[in-house]
């Protein structure tokens, strides 16, 4: 008979006691956390981190509320599990410009009233900046662009603008 080294979690303990190691990098700042290996990555950024501008929307990856950006890229952050992204670069709307020096996208959104309740607009930004680094060609492709990021107010047409101007459109 040979004794080996238990397992890293009982398997009888409930999965929501159980606890992993994660490490992010969000707005170049670092995070060590314990977190629950169920919990979402917009969880961990809204709960634990407290940067509450990216929004939960309708927690089905449909609307875009949640757009982050992981090392440049659109997630969907209420769809990811935190733990599939340890020793992450991720931004949100919090590392994106400040107030005194907003980021280019932002002062267009203001300057084309892309936004009216804002709710969507933290997702709406982070998801603009990704399409802006994919050089979009047209007003059509911005549109595809941002077909994932909902804007229940209406300001669709204004958005796109903010972008296409920014795009050079």
């Amino acid at each position: 008979m040979t004794i080996t080294d238990p397992p890293p979690h009982d398997a009888r303990e409930p999965i929501a006691l159980q606890r992993i190691a994660l490490s992010l990098t969000i707005n170049a700042a670092r995070y060590d956390l314990d977190i629950s290996p169920s919990a979402t990555l917009l969880d961990v950024i809204r709960d634990q981190l407290g940067l509450t501008g990216t929004k939960k929307g309708c927690d089905m990856g449909g609307c875009g509320a949640c757009t982050v950006l992981v090392a440049g890229r659109r997630v969907a952050s209420c769809l990811a599990l935190a733990a599939s992204f340890d020793a992450a670069v991720i931004t949100t709307i919090e590392g994106v410009g400040t107030a005194d020096h907003l980021h280019p996208l932002q002062a267009a959104f203001i300057r084309h009233d892309a936004l009216q309740c804002g709710y969507c607009t933290p997702g709406q930004i982070l998801s603009a900046i990704a399409l802006l680094s994919e050089s979009p060609r047209s007003l059509a492709e911005v549109r595809e662009g941002m077909s994932g990021n909902l804007c229940r107010c209406g300001a669709h047409p204004n958005i796109v603008a903010a972008i296409a101007e920014i795009a050079g459109l």
